[in-house]
């Protein structure tokens, strides 16, 4: 008989295993708690796919299954965005994702907070677990990411003797995320018709990774300037 983690916290033992999920195992669809949060988890993948930045071997997606086995029961929780360094195997069409077993433990997650009471602070240890307990203690992911689309109140927490400490940013309001040698920050703009903070990446020289409508609107300046410059240049000729 599967041991309660209610059981577990009188000896203060968490057993961790890295199991595969059995075929029949259903994973439940977890609901988008409003329609922002695809369009921010979205957006920051965007900038990194135009960089060039993401590599076959990497696993980033938001409202994903990551896995656990923890006294002999299963755990899954889907945050908001992933970002995973390394896979085993290249998968299309990836339902889950168990560390250890495929791959990488996750370096980064995020969740995006809502109206709706999600337990991103949750340190809840009984079954099943608070999100903050499952990624700090048993999955112990180095980076936590907590962001207020409403307010942009930007929370970085890291790793430290196991337990997440809040970090302060740097002069422009950015962390210096070494895994990926990118800055992240917060950004006051509009896109996809939602106006309001985002999540942005920028690189080590500080300059921001642009989105797909900011790469065009840049090639759209580069190209009008190169047309005035060889204006200029066809008119002294003919002076």
């Amino acid at each position: 008989m599967a041991t309660q983690l209610g059981e577990a916290k009188s000896s203060n033992k968490l057993v961790i295993t890295w199991e595969a999920l059995p075929k029949d195992f259903q994973l439940e669809d977890e609901p988008v708690e409003n329609t922002g949060q695809p369009i921010l988890a979205g957006a920051l993948r965007e900038s990194l796919e135009i960089s060039g930045f993401i590599q076959p071997q990497m696993l980033i997606a938001s409202n994903f299954g990551l896995c656990a086995t923890v006294n002999e029961q299963f755990i899954i929780k889907a945050p908001d965005w992933v970002y995973i360094p390394s896979v085993n195997e290249v998968v299309g069409d990836r339902k889950s994702y168990t560390p250890n077993l495929e791959g990488d433990i996750p370096a980064i997650v995020m969740e995006f907070l809502s109206d709706t009471e999600g337990g991103e602070y949750s340190v809840k240890r009984t079954y099943p677990p608070g999100k903050w307990f499952f990624y700090e203690q048993i999955l112990q992911v180095p980076i936590y990411i907590i962001f207020d689309p409403d307010g942009g109140l930007l929370e970085y927490y890291q790793l430290e003797n196991q337990r997440y400490e809040l970090k302060q940013p740097d002069e422009n309001g950015r962390h210096w995320i070494d895994v990926m040698g990118l800055f992240l920050g917060t950004w006051q703009g509009t896109k996809e018709a939602r106006t309001g903070y985002w999540l942005r990446w920028w690189d080590q020289a500080g300059n921001l990774l642009p989105w797909a409508v900011e790469q065009i609107e840049q090639e759209r300046q580069r190209a009008e300037q190169e047309r005035q410059r060889a204006e200029q240049e066809r008119q002294q000729k003919e002076r």
